[in-house]
Formats: C-alpha cells, sequence, structure tokens
C-alpha cells in the first residue's frame, strides 16, 4: 500500500503581497513529494484555518514579510485549537525578528524559518515531526 502524501497548505498572510518566498517553498514541498495546496495572496487567519481544515492538511506554513507577524500567526494556532485542528503542524517563515521567535512558538507555531534558511532543513523538519 503506498504510503500516504503529506498535505501542506501555504499561505501567505496578512496585507504582504510579496509572494517568492512562497511559491519557492510550495515548489519544494511539491519536490519532495508532498500534496501542495496554495492560498495565494492577502489571506486571513480564519481563511487559513477554514481552508487547512477542508483541505485535510497537516501542515499549514504561512510567510510574513509585513511585520505583522505577532498580530497575524497566535490567532491561526488558537483558531486551529478551538476548531479541533490542534494537531495541524504550524511553521512559518519571513522577516520575524530573532527576539519575536520565542512568543510564536509559545502561542503554537512549532518553528520559524527566517530568511537564507536551506529549503531541506524546513522539509526535514515537516517530515521529522509527523513521522
Amino acid at each position: 500500500m503506498a504510503e500516504k502524501k503529506i498535505r501542506v497548505l501555504v499561505g501567505k498572510i496578512g496585507l504582504d503581497g510579496h509572494d517568492r518566498g512562497a511559491k519557492v517553498i510550495a515548489q519544494a514541498f511539491k519536490d519532495a513529494g508532498m500534496e501542495v495546496i496554495y492560498t495565494g495572496l492577502r489571506q486571513t487567519p480564519e481563511k487559513i484555518v477554514e481552508t487547512a481544515i477542508q483541505e485535510d492538511v497537516q501542515v499549514v506554513g504561512l510567510s510574513i514579510l509585513s511585520g505583522a507577524h505577532m498580530q497575524l500567526l497566535p490567532p491561526v494556532c488558537e483558531l486551529l485549537r478551538s476548531q479541533g485542528a490542534g494537531d495541524i503542524l504550524v511553521i512559518a517563515g519571513g522577516v520575524i525578528p530573532k527576539e519575536d521567535i520565542s512568543f510564536l512558538k509559545q502561542a503554537g507555531v512549532a518553528e520559524v524559518f527566517t530568511p537564507g534558511t536551506p529549503t531541506g532543513l524546513i522539509i526535514n523538519f515537516v517530515k521529522d515531526h509527523l513521522s
């Protein structure tokens, strides 16, 4: 029997209009054999969670460059928990200051990847946490 593919939602949250990094990681997930759902630009926490549940994903990967990570990422984690989907792995990437990472992790973000992180490290993180 074939192994079930990891399903990943890649989203751009908030008003951030730069999606190159999100598209790069989405392609890296696909190249690693994962199924990817890309939500496109300017998504709300509510829409991200709705789509994640609807698509039955195991991972939500959020890209944010706008500086609104402290306001937008914790609500995603809280909404997932409140809707019974707290087991979905949430990861984030983008321009996020080191001093904000511990707060985001306490809020439920499993890991934060900053610019320059090799995509292989992100892929391995996801695989390691879902095995």
